[in-house]
């Protein structure tokens, strides 16, 4: 099982900074976010048409990087995990948790006794297809697997201390729109509502010895956010970044084309 870099950077005093992969399943994606210098990736269920064989492809490659490779699965249930899991991720990152009792569902998922429930399948890809001693194996996955609660609801802000207080949960995670539109306001980003619970999320997070993550769209959001407290921040998902990039290069060069 191979190193969590997100756990190694944050252990260091510093930001991991990942990306999302919800569009492009191709070979060379892996290699291509390695060498842009992430230190993780989400592989998205949730909003993709991503099935368990394209997301074993997918951490099948990232393995042979440095990435730490997550996935983001539709729900809390345990067939969405503990496949994930199996096949190599080194982490969960489950959308919309709302209660301690869900944050608790997701961490035995992940976790192997006695810090959870998840079953055992030793001589897969997640032990690199070899066997491995029970007791050793078991202590290092559950120190090196990340478990991220999204915080994504009113709800879920009402519940914040005792979600940030379930033993095994690392990371709460704002999704931004998602929390705007729960309080119907959706992508004021800028409403006071908003900001303090946005803003709450961080704090709390570190109350508890936990990290804060959020996806910004750009590097003013990027910096405000950082400054306000989070500190596991993804660079954009795949189509976003790549498209953001085209257009900007189809924009000069037409610009150069016409004098």
């Amino acid at each position: 099982m191979k190193p969590n870099r997100l756990q190694q950077v944050a252990a260091e005093g510093r930001v991991p900074i990942g990306h999302m992969v919800w569009e492009f399943k191709s070979r060379g994606v892996a290699q291509i976010v390695a060498n842009a210098g992430a230190d993780f990736v989400l592989i998205d269920m949730e909003h993709s048409g991503f099935d368990n064989e394209t997301v074993a492809d997918l951490i099948g490659w990232f393995k042979a990087t440095t990435v730490a490779p997550f996935v983001r699965i539709p729900q809390t249930m345990y067939h969405f995990i503990a496949r994930a899991m199996d096949v190599g991720a080194l982490g969960i990152m489950n959308p919309t948790v709302e209660t301690a009792a869900q944050a608790r569902e997701l961490v035995n998922a992940v976790k192997y006794a006695p810090l959870g429930k998840r079953g055992v399948g030793i001589g897969t890809a997640h032990t690199d297809w070899k066997g491995a001693d029970p007791a050793t194996y078991f202590e290092f996955a559950n120190r090196n697997t990340t478990v991220i609660a999204q915080i994504e609801s009113v709800t879920a802000i009402e519940n914040l201390e005792s979600i940030a207080a379930t033993p095994g949960v690392d990371i709460l995670w704002t999704g931004h729109f998602d929390l705007s539109q729960s309080m119907g306001i959706p992508g004021k980003f800028d409403d006071p509502r908003f900001l303090e619970a946005f803003h709450r999320v961080p704090t709390v997070a570190r109350a508890h010895g936990k990290l804060a993550g959020v996806q910004p769209a750009n590097m003013t959001q990027a910096e405000e956010w950082i400054k306000a407290g989070y500190n596991v921040i993804s660079c954009g998902s795949d189509s976003a970044v790549y498209g953001r990039a085209l257009h900007d290069g189809i924009d000069q060069m037409r610009k150069s084309t016409q004098g």
